[in-house]
């Protein structure tokens, strides 16, 4: 038991040390939810010791709701929202895919604006096994990237289960979301992933795309069973097809306005992130695309949708059109 408990306050050091970076003095909301509140508990602890002032906040009943339905509102009640942005850090320990679409959310982007510092954090605290110089070196990776692809227009991404699409960046900076997070930083999670991440120039996305890896906004608990086929024309995806999943994913965006729009384009640069969970959005080899929103989160996102859905896909080849440099090679980092 003592092992397990000195695991916990281990990895709990790391997200309040390295990730988040908490101050003496610093004011700190924990958002939680009934799963996590040993989690919780061991951030705030740490919290106290760094002499920060870390309040706990119980959001079980939104994040029941939320999972249950993925029209269910995400906006926080109005209390958490203003301590969200009165924060210095917001620390989201809560299921993952609902924190993954809270971050799409008004008090999020306020938050930013406000130059706090917000995070959700992955599962398995306590067993991660991770060190400050895994995080650095996956942060290093996303700014090579960003630097590769600075000022370039197109991407074209392949993956062998018969992904092939263009994506344009045209005009759009990146996101960088990795585990050392800054204040006015766009929320992320902490500290396995690390991610780059666009918002698609909205008329463009032209190909086709296949999710193997996770979708979120389905009620799946891992990876699809069946493969979904998007067919993705003029930045819109037209035709879902595939098994139940698909069929699933078909019902949830229906009449939902923006919500076929393909509004993030992203790929992830950790080797530590596990497969079949969000997390494997920010693992080496995988590329994802999103449906809906993305003007909350992303550096000049024009579409504005209450949803925003990941699909992930595995082995991908990631190609800049513009000088042919290679991102990744059949799941590979090629920079």
């Amino acid at each position: 038991m003592a092992t397990a408990v000195d695991s916990l306050t281990q990895d709990a050091e790391l997200v309040v040390d390295v990730c988040m970076s908490v101050e003496e003095g610093d004011v700190v909301t924990i958002i939680t939810d009934d799963e996590h509140e040993a989690e919780a508990a061991a951030v705030a602890r740490v919290c106290v010791e760094r002499g920060a002032w870390p309040v706990v906040m119980n959001n079980e009943q939104q994040v029941r709701r939320g999972r249950a339905d993925t029209r269910f509102p995400m906006a926080p009640p109005r209390n958490l929202h203003e301590a969200m942005t009165s924060s210095d850090e917001v620390i989201i320990i809560t299921n993952l895919e609902w924190a993954n679409r809270f971050a799409h959310v008004n008090a999020v982007r306020e938050t930013c604006e406000a130059n706090g510092k917000i995070a959700s954090v992955e599962p398995g605290m306590g067993a991660w096994n991770l060190t400050r110089e895994d995080i650095e070196v996956a942060t290093q990776r996303a700014k090579d990237a960003m630097r590769v692809l600075e000022g370039k227009t197109r991407v074209r991404c392949t993956a062998p289960n018969g992904t092939d699409f263009e994506v344009s960046i045209e005009g759009r900076q990146s996101l960088e979301v990795t585990p050392m997070k800054k204040r006015g930083q766009m929320m992320g999670p902490v500290p396995l992933w690390a991610e780059v991440a666009y918002a698609a120039v909205e008329d463009y996305t032209r190909g086709t795309m296949v999710v193997d890896g996770v979708m979120l906004g389905i009620g799946l608990a891992g990876q699809v069973e069946s493969p979904i086929r998007w067919t993705l024309e003029n930045g819109r995806c037209t035709k879902i097809e595939g098994g139940a999943e698909a069929e699933r994913l078909r019902e949830v965006i229906a009449g939902v306005p923006g919500a076929d729009v393909i509004g993030e384009f992203a790929f992830g640069t950790s080797e530590k992130a596990p497969f079949g969970t969000p997390s494997e959005k920010g693992r080496i080899g995988t590329v994802h695309l999103a449906l809906g929103d993305n003007h909350n989160a992303y550096p000049g996102g024009q579409n504005h949708c209450v949803l925003h859905l990941d699909g992930v896909f595995l082995n991908a080849t990631l190609q800049i059109v513009d000088d042919g440099t290679y991102i990744l090679k059949d799941g590979e980092w090629a920079l």
